[in-house]
């Protein structure tokens, strides 16, 4: 069994089959964890720097402009919109933080990453693919959880918070960490289950993994306790990192939707007659355009997507496999093509209501998701009014 020893506040050495393996807990936007980040590999001297971060993570850090190479076009058509968008608002609070405080997101792994190539140590990255996580995250979460998650991202973007670095220091410490994990437990407990406790396991898993008789871990605080918990166990990370197939009951409702709807459609033929069919195709494509469109005229797009919105989304609203969203969101690209700086400004933007209507790649991404949103309202409002039309008949 792994020994443990608190060598000093947010410092802990596991030894385990005659390794040393040093944890430092860190807060992502904290000076002193940054700084103590520094004195622990500086001190320790380890064969290796573990550090929580997945691939595109650390190239994220690494390159800084990474954000002007960004294709939108790929974005959309891989249905990575919506993925886009919770990086997109995370880096947002995370910006907020660091103006608050003088330091950048992340500045522990950009120094552990400096003192790292300084002292020629080998670095790995430990953490999951964040993409993986996320997909997780959104297969874990309830219905209902989805619609909180979703609008407190909204309301965040805009919501002023305060919060001292005394504060964030204190969440480095068992008592309030302990705390603050166990509010959002009670209030997203499939969420966390992937973006806490899975990736404790993996984390675990890889820190272990590491070359190397002397490893250095910089991770969250909030995964310090998991990780003491689950090191040494036998973990599967192929299990970890596989992503979950999509819920039953969206494919259900995917293929149900067209089927009633043509099911409707004869019924009204064989009742009412040819009349009353054609008023429900009509009502279908006026309930799914107009709700459509009014989602991308809320998100200022461009006349000519407003257009296609009205044309595609009763015809997207039929087939699972597309999505009225993704089509407007290619539409408005291709309009109003992002500019680099619309790429280099995104978490400056999406802190003010202006900045986000006049954003073009954060335009596109409202267009994907209002559209969608639209087409999903419509498709009820339009089963609803057929079936009324059905009943008169």
């Amino acid at each position: 069994m792994p020994e443990l020893t608190a060598i000093e506040p947010n410092v802990d050495l596991i030894e385990h089959e005659g390794r040393r393996f040093f944890i430092v807990g860190t807060a992502h936007v904290s000076a002193n964890s940054a700084d103590l980040v520094e004195k622990t590999i500086r001190e320790r001297e380890p064969d290796t720097v573990a550090l929580e971060l997945c691939d595109s993570r650390y190239e994220t850090l690494a390159n800084p402009e990474r954000w002007q190479e960004t294709d939108i076009y790929s974005v959309i058509k891989s249905g990575r919109a919506y993925v886009l968008m919770a990086q997109m608002a995370l880096a947002t609070f995370q910006k907020k933080l660091a103006d608050e405080f003088g330091i950048r997101p992340g500045e522990e792994m950009h120094r552990a990453m400096q003192v790292s190539h300084e002292t020629d140590t080998n670095i790995a990255l430990v953490d999951r693919e964040v993409r993986i996580t996320l997909k997780r995250a959104w297969a874990g979460a309830g219905f209902w959880t989805l619609i909180k998650i979703v609008f407190t991202m909204l309301t965040s973007v805009f919501e002023k918070q305060e919060i001292s670095q005394e504060q964030i220091e204190s969440l480095k410490n068992g008592g309030e960490l302990a705390m603050a994990i166990d509010e959002f437990s009670g209030a997203l407990p499939g969420v966390k289950t992937a973006l806490i406790d899975e990736r404790d396991q993996y984390l675990a898993a890889k820190i272990l993994a590491a070359p190397g008789d002397t490893v250095v871990a910089v991770v969250g605080a909030a995964h310090v306790p998991g990780i003491k918990t689950c090191f040494g166990t036998d973990i599967d990370l192929a299990k970890l990192d596989e992503i979950p197939p999509p819920r039953k009951i969206f494919k259900i409702i995917g293929w149900g939707v067209p089927l009633l709807l043509l099911g409707l459609i004869v019924a009204g033929f064989i009742v009412s007659g040819r009349e009353t069919s054609e008023q429900m195709v009509l009502a279908w494509v006026l309930a799914n355009g107009i709700a459509a469109s009014i989602g991308t005229i809320i998100a200022f797009a461009h006349p000519l997507t407003i257009l296609t919105a009205f044309v595609a989304a009763p015809i997207t609203s039929l087939n699972p496999t597309i999505a009225a969203g993704w089509v407007c969101g290619l539409t408005e690209a291709w309009l109003r093509k992002p500019r680099v700086i619309d790429l280099e400004n995104i978490a400056e933007d999406l802190t003010s209501v202006r900045g986000v209507w006049s954003n073009r790649v954060i335009k596109v991404l409202l267009v994907v998701v209002l559209a969608n949103l639209g087409s999903s309202i419509g498709t009820f409002v339009g089963v609803g009014w057929i079936v009324s039309l059905l009943g008169n008949g």
